[in-house]
């Protein structure tokens, strides 16, 4: 798909546009490029912060980070090229019955709605215009590939940046600079652990051809 995705819609909460992705559903079926182009750059974010939460736990289960991963990958390169990512059109175009999805969805709506007490509009330097948007874009897709490197054995590595995808997915399509601001601070959390376990990994190494 070559649509473009709203950048622009300042106003509106994530929550609020499930909300009108969910009146204008029909009572018969919907597919998934008629939810993602109705709830646009929210609906991505949405389904971003959705694939980060397996990763909130010390260790995750080896090879999932990849997969999800890749797929964060592409909604922040979406996201920093304001299009929709490709979809393959067996799954994009697959009627689903609304009966049957319209609970689910309103089930997170609810879960949204809660949200909206603790996260706002702040900081708009950080979060509005296309500009910007194209940079928390990137650094989106940069902690994916940080998620997707195989180090999911070791503790807190697939951790800190699913923390860090949650809070920049959560920051840009809430509009909060707070959020996105301590997204950015994750993203460096992370480089610098990463670059703490190459030295130790480095220094380990000298050690062992030094005995032998």
């Amino acid at each position: 798909m070559t649509t473009m995705i709203g950048f622009n819609d300042t106003e509106k909460s994530t929550s609020a546009v499930l909300q009108d992705a969910i009146d204008s559903m029909g009572d018969d079926h919907v597919t998934l490029r008629q939810i993602l182009e109705r709830m646009g750059e929210s609906g991505l974010l949405l389904l971003c912060g959705l694939l980060s939460l397996p990763f909130l736990v010390p260790v995750s289960i080896p090879g999932v980070s990849t997969v999800f991963g890749a797929g964060i990958v592409l909604i922040g390169v979406a996201i920093t090229f304001n299009r929709f990512p490709w979809l393959p059109q067996k799954l994009a175009d697959r009627k689903l019955d609304s009966g049957k999805l319209k609970p689910v969805l309103m089930r997170g709506l609810t879960i949204l709605r809660k949200l909206d007490r603790y996260v706002r509009p702040r900081m708009p330097w950080l979060t509005t215009g296309g500009l910007v948007n194209r940079f928390n874009g990137a650094i989106l897709t940069f902690a994916g590939i940080l998620l997707m490197l195989p180090l999911g054995l070791i503790p807190f590595s697939n951790t800190l940046p699913g923390v860090a995808i949650l809070l920049l997915s959560t920051g840009i399509s809430q509009r909060d600079g707070t959020v996105v601001a301590a997204g950015h601070a994750m993203v460096v959390l992370t480089l610098v652990y990463f670059a703490i376990l190459a030295y130790l990994a480095f220094a380990a190494g000298q050690s062992l051809s030094l005995m032998g």
